[in-house]
């Protein structure tokens, strides 16, 4: 540092003392005395700058000191009455190396905090977030009943193999997270409350009998809001307005909104329990807004079977309740109005795409079958996706591809893909959610859709469509499309082959008219049947080879009982879709066991299967790892965990459930 000083602060002397020298030695050549003389002057004045120089580095160095000193009181002053509180400690251990006096304030210690750990001061503070490279801590820290954001920096200490001091500076936020917090909790919220079952509820009663039942219905929904200050009215015969604010919905989310219970325990004179949807929307922008959140809520509502609550915010839907199980709440007039508009889209189309979901089984092949049966009527050319290896229908495909009907029929998703223009129709039959469909780019790429399903809506499902028949009390697709085929074809133009395949997918899905079934389901089987469909080769399609059966009976060989009436089968062989399903099915035979699931490996996904004909609701337990289905038959595929993870999940989603 001195060097450097000297030579910015030294003169460039030195090429005169040289041209002095010079001088002085050709002064020699004429005489030797005034030469000596000229080289003792010339020494004199070296000596006399030099001593010079030194004087005035000694005094640079003490004006630098003196600076530098100024400079780092000041410092160590600004540090020690910084008007935030400061601490310095090692992020590593967590040791405290010095803190200022309104840190010690805050934390209300009166002696210096040397050596103390961090954690043992503030537990909940973590310094994560400054090992991230971060210089705001992600949330407020709570210390003495106090919030603070804290922001810091690190610093690394002793070169590159030494540690770290982390400077924080704490700032308090009370006031402001109070504020906020008193904001987030008056946001306004809508609810909209529909009695699922008013014509039921109603029908053959006296208006003072309708009365009284309203009175006690409404009575109940009064008691339930009191406390909120919220405003409740009727504005249709069976719906309810419900606004609110943000602070009290915990409260019926923890108490699981028990007026679902409260209402359900209004019978009419018929016997017949009362049952409340309730749909609710936050986080809107406007009312308006908050409104149509709580009319999708309670639309979805309705369409997952009724009697449950469903919130819906900017993002995603959250479900409540749910476990009862449905009751047909369906018209005639509903499915002649759907057939129409179906025939009409179908004739207004160049050509018809259908795809059920992945690994389509004879439910929803049987329903595209049907589809392609209404689009040849109208002429117009149908496709039914194909995926790529064999299906758990191949053996019901191959029966249909070997019709001349049926010649170019089934088509791989990329071709579709090429083919499809602005007047194609896709038609999506046995599932309404987008990631499961056959060809997700081919579902996106067609501007007209149309939605044939009977699975209770998950958070995720089709939006946008031109045509949704959605009805969550049916059986199966293929008895929704064989009850549309009713209202616009004549038995005789329903090739016998596609009675075939449609009836195959009600016994599917009804287990040989077992469970869900209800008098539309025997009305859809009887036209199927007068279409010439052929029980027998219907049941050739449910055959298993020995190999199948085998491993069925090897699933249900190795069936545990779990919570009393449950059983659950895991199976470290890989088996099929089919297989896990009809060892499921079998386990309800069980006596004893009115709920069944069966987990098996199939390539890189492992399949669960769930059935139940007790009170338990199969559908809301898989939804909780990414399945989906109906209260007394679902499944899922899971990808990316191993047989073992996928049964210690559904364990716990059991436990969630039961209680709940």
């Amino acid at each position: 540092m001195n060097r450097k000083l000297a030579k910015l602060f030294q003169p460039s002397f030195q090429l005169y003392f040289v041209c002095l020298i010079v001088f002085a030695c050709l002064s020699a050549l004429y005489s030797w005395p005034l030469a000596g003389l000229e080289l003792a002057v010339v020494a004199c004045l070296g000596m006399y700058n030099r001593e010079n120089n030194r004087r005035r580095y000694r005094e640079i160095n003490k004006y630098l000191d003196n600076v530098a000193g100024t400079v780092d009181v000041a410092t160590k002053d600004t540090m020690a009455n910084a008007p935030l509180p400061m601490l310095i400690f090692r992020p590593e251990s967590g040791d405290i190396i010095w803190t200022n006096d309104r840190f010690l304030q805050m934390a209300g210690e009166r002696e210096h905090l040397f050596d103390t750990k961090l954690t043992n001061l503030i537990p909940n503070f973590d310094a994560r977030w400054l090992m991230e490279g971060k210089s705001q801590s992600p949330g407020e820290v709570s210390c003495s009943g106090r919030s603070f954001q804290v922001f810091g920096h690190l610093v690394r200490t002793g070169g590159r193999g030494g540690g770290f001091l982390a400077t924080t500076y704490w700032v308090d936020v009370t006031d402001l997270c109070q504020t906020r917090d008193r904001y987030l909790a008056s946001r306004p919220v809508a609810a909209v409350l529909l009695l699922d079952n008013y014509e039921d509820l109603m029908k053959n009663l006296t208006e003072n009998e309708r009365s009284n039942l309203m009175s006690e219905l409404d009575s109940r929904l009064d008691a339930w809001v009191a406390h909120t200050g919220g405003m409740l009215r009727r504005y249709q015969r069976e719906r309810y307005l419900f606004l609110f604010e943000e602070q009290y919905l915990a409260g019926f989310i923890e108490k699981k909104f028990d007026i679902l219970d409260s209402v359900h325990q209004v019978v009419n004179p018929s016997g017949i329990n009362a049952s409340l949807s309730i749909g609710i929307g936050k986080d809107g922008d406007s009312y308006v807004e908050l409104l149509n959140f709580a009319n999708l809520s309670v639309d979805m509502a309705l369409s997952r079977g009724g009697d449950q609550a469903v919130i819906r915010n900017k993002f995603t839907f959250e479900f409540y309740g749910g476990r009862s199980k449905e009751t047909e709440k369906r018209t005639k007039v509903k499915s002649r109005v759907m057939a129409n508009a179906l025939a009409s889209l179908i004739a207004d189309s160049s050509q018809l795409f259908i795809m059920g979901h992945k690994a389509p089984d004879n439910d929803a092949v049987g329903a595209a079958a049907g589809v392609v049966a209404l689009a040849r009527k109208h002429g117009i050319p149908a496709h039914i996706i194909k995926e790529a290896g064999p299906s758990p229908a191949q053996e019901l495909i191959d029966k249909l591809s070997q019709l001349p009907e049926y010649r170019d029929c089934f088509l791989p998703a990329q071709e579709a893909l090429l083919q499809a223009d602005t007047r194609s129709l896709a038609v999506v039959v046995d599932t309404n959610r987008p990631e499961q469909v056959q060809a997700l780019e081919l579902l996106q790429s067609c501007n007209r859709v149309a939605v044939i399903d009977h699975h209770r809506r998950a958070a995720t499902y089709i939006e946008g469509a031109a045509l949704n028949y959605h009805e969550p009390y049916a059986s199966s697709a293929s008895e929704m499309v064989t009850e549309l085929l009713q209202y616009v074809m004549e038995t005789n133009q329903l090739l016998r082959v596609e009675a075939e395949a449609l009836l195959a997918g009600i016994v599917l899905d009804t287990k040989n008219f077992t469970t869900r079934t209800g008098g539309r389901t025997f009305e859809a089987a009887a036209f199927l049947r007068r279409a010439g469909a052929d029980t027998a080769e219907v049941k050739k399609l449910f055959q298993n080879n020995l190999e199948n059966t085998i491993a069925k009976y090897s699933i249900i060989q190795n069936a545990k009982l779990y919570r009393e009436n449950i059983a659950v089968a895991v199976s470290a062989q890989p088996v099929s879709r089919v297989t896990a399903a009809q060892a499921s099915d079998e386990l309800l035979n069980i006596i004893g066991i009115d709920t069944s699931f069966v987990i098996a490996p199939d390539g890189e996904r492992v399949n669960i299967s769930g059935r139940s004909m007790g009170s338990i609701n199969v559908q809301v337990i898989l939804e909780q790892l990414g399945g989906g289905g109906n209260a007394a038959v679902a499944g899922g595929q899971i990808s990316g965990q191993s047989v073992e993870q996928v049964a210690g999940d559904l364990a716990r989603a059991i436990d969630r459930y039961l209680d709940a």
